[in-house]
């Protein structure tokens, strides 16, 4: 699908609340990327911050935003949803109120999508910054996601964390055919599954996504189940409802949905079946369950080539107000 006058190609969707401490700086690094042909929504789950007055204040100086306000907060997956509901577009993209990003990385995603029909989704490597937006962290990409066999691609994001796969540039022909991102634990790892089943992933080998790790960040809730689901969906947290039980079980359907639902042979399908079980008897294995609550978070790993994303980061528009103002593809907003 081509860019129409009114459709542009791709579509930014940010979910966010009480986002005021990055959000201005999040928002300069996307208005100054060198791809322009894109709408952003900024989706605001009732913040009580001053996070509307920043978005209100970039959609007036800017054709390509668009502020919405919701009336209550419906939970972190409602939001993510409801920006996807909200686009037409040729390609979609999650970006977050927190992170930054390089001035190349929806330029470079972009070049590989089209150069490349094949693959679902587009997206560089991670390096993590802290508060202040020194670089922290950063290891090459570590998943099998970029081979033809969508079995591996599925086995590789069973048993590999990392990729923040998840904040990629997606085909909406493919983003379309895939359930919305749920509310149970670790939603986000079946909905990547499934994207994977559905095609190959290319990741830009530099780091361009610099994603930010701070004590506020939704992610670092901690390992509680229930306040993690209770983010995503604020049902969840009624215990009688929403037993533990049902968290993790839907967890697991999500993955047996994800396979019975993509476009493999018979074979495939049965082989991935055959994987996630031979997974679930590994995590009911006490031993291996203690292992995991021990490991390190992926953020703290070991510092790998951080100096070259370091470098990459202080090219960045980080909490600069522009000096002018950039309309849809690239032409001033009026009033």
């Amino acid at each position: 699908m081509k860019a129409t006058a009114d459709v542009p190609r791709l579509t930014l969707g940010l979910p966010v609340y009480n986002g005021e401490r990055f959000l201005a700086q999040a928002l300069d690094a996307l208005l100054a990327q060198t791809f322009t042909d894109f709408e952003l929504i900024i989706s605001d789950n009732s913040s009580t911050d001053r996070t509307g007055e920043i978005g209100r204040r970039y959609e007036a100086s800017d054709r390509r935003v668009r502020y919405v306000h919701h009336p209550e907060n419906r939970g972190a997956a409602f939001n993510h949803n409801f920006v996807i509901e909200q686009a037409c577009s040729e390609f979609f993209k999650w970006v977050s109120d927190d992170d930054l990003y390089a001035p190349d990385l929806l330029e470079r995603c972009i070049e590989a999508l089209d150069s490349r029909p094949e693959i679902a989704l587009a997206h560089a490597w991670t390096a993590f910054i802290d508060d202040d937006g020194r670089v922290i962290n950063a290891n090459d990409y570590p998943l099998s996601t970029d081979v033809a066999d969508p079995v591996e691609r599925f086995r590789s994001l069973l048993y590999t964390q990392g990729g923040d796969d998840i904040y990629g540039i997606i085909r909406m022909s493919v983003l379309r055919k895939v359930a919305l991102h749920g509310s149970y634990h670790l939603a986000d790892r079946t909905f990547v599954a499934e994207l994977a089943l559905h095609g190959p992933f290319h990741n830009v080998p530099e780091f361009l996504y610099f994603r930010r790790d701070h004590v506020t960040r939704a992610s670092r809730i901690g390992r509680n189940v229930r306040k993690r689901c209770t983010n995503l969906d604020p049902r969840r947290g009624d215990r009688w409802r929403h037993p533990l039980v049902r968290l993790f079980g839907e967890y697991l359907l999500g993955y047996v949905t994800a396979i019975r639902r993509a476009p493999i042979s018979s074979a495939d399908r049965w082989r991935c079946i055959q994987i996630l079980a031979v997974w679930v008897a590994r995590h009911a294995n006490p031993l291996h369950r203690r292992q995991l609550l021990q490991s390190p978070d992926p953020a703290f790993k070991a510092i790998g080539s951080a100096s070259l994303a370091a470098r990459l980061i202080e090219k960045l528009p980080i909490g600069r107000q522009r000096a002018a103002t950039v309309g849809h593809r690239g032409e001033s907003k009026t009033t």
